[in-house]
């Protein structure tokens, strides 16, 4: 993993922990459900911002790789299975 994205995860990632504890402890004092809902999609769009980071390092890191090496079957089995998460996602 590249380091600048490794950090940008990370961090991003703490973030989110901290949403999550927030969004308990609303459940937990039983705030204003619409409140709740919106801290929870943030939570989600904070989480794909992770995947999105996630796919850019596998796509210029280990992708790269496979093809420069001979295996673009493996890769383009590896972008198809990304994509089809994605599409779930909808």
């Amino acid at each position: 993993m590249k380091a600048d994205m490794k950090k940008k995860a990370l961090r991003r990632l703490s973030l989110i922990k901290g949403q999550l504890n927030g969004l308990t402890k609303m459940v937990d004092t039983e705030r204003y459900c619409v409140d709740i809902i919106t801290q929870s999609s943030a939570i989600k769009e904070a989480l794909s911002g992770v995947e999105d980071l996630m796919l850019e390092n596998h796509l210029t890191t280990h992708v790269v790789a496979q093809v420069k090496s001979g295996r673009s079957k493996k890769a383009v089995e590896e972008i198809l299975k990304v994509y089809k998460l994605a599409q779930k996602k909808k």
